[in-house]
């Protein structure tokens, strides 16, 4: 974890995303953006998050004052080259675990920008990990969209859900990328935009 001198602020509302950085000691205020993340579009599913996150720093940067670090993420999940963000329903939802058990890996595609306010530099990148799942029961799916949480999360799964769980076959990269907070990269932009 990089020594932080500045007032840090997460732009997100997402619960992953603070538990990643409280896991490891971050210390950081949290301002959720206000934007609408489906007016903004790309037909390339791997910039998509990227736009997202620099939309996130563009609206929160003038709202948060001068001396801050300003973290903004998105995250999407592209499955068989097709793009899956929050489900909108169950169905929807039970469609993406299907695709997964099915042999399709589930690659997170998360994007992180970090803006220092006092000199308006930014730095920005994305991070992708793969998880594989195997043949992921009718039963454990329907269990999942009842108890578990597919709504709030691009992909409509969790990787650590104890639901879920069982049927991971693997991770290719980090865990705290599939929640949506690559470390690794977050440590290096901070290092690039602090004073």
């Amino acid at each position: 974890m990089h020594a932080i001198r500045m007032k840090l602020i997460l732009g997100s509302a997402s619960r992953y995303r603070q538990a990643v950085l409280q896991g490891v000691g971050y210390q950081f205020d949290v301002v959720p953006p206000h934007i609408d993340e489906k007016a903004i579009r790309s037909d390339d599913h791997y910039e998509l998050p990227l736009l997202l996150a620099r939309a996130k720093a563009d609206a929160l940067a003038p709202q948060v004052g001068k001396d801050v670090l300003l973290i903004t993420a998105d995250q999407v999940v592209v499955c068989n080259h097709a793009l899956h963000e929050k489900p909108r329903n169950a169905m929807e939802a039970k469609a993406y675990l299907a695709r997964y058990g099915r042999g399709h890996p589930a690659e997170t595609v998360s994007a992180l920008v970090v803006t220092n306010t006092s000199t308006g530099e930014r730095a920005e990148g994305a991070d992708i990990a793969k998880v594989h799942y195997g043949t992921i029961p009718d039963a454990v799916v329907e269990e999942f969209v009842r108890e578990g949480d597919p709504f709030s999360k691009a992909g409509g799964f969790e990787v650590q859900s104890p639901i879920l769980r069982p049927y991971l076959k693997a991770v290719e990269g980090a865990e705290d990328s599939v929640m949506g907070m690559p470390l690794g990269l977050l440590d290096r932009l901070i290092t690039k935009v602090s004073l």
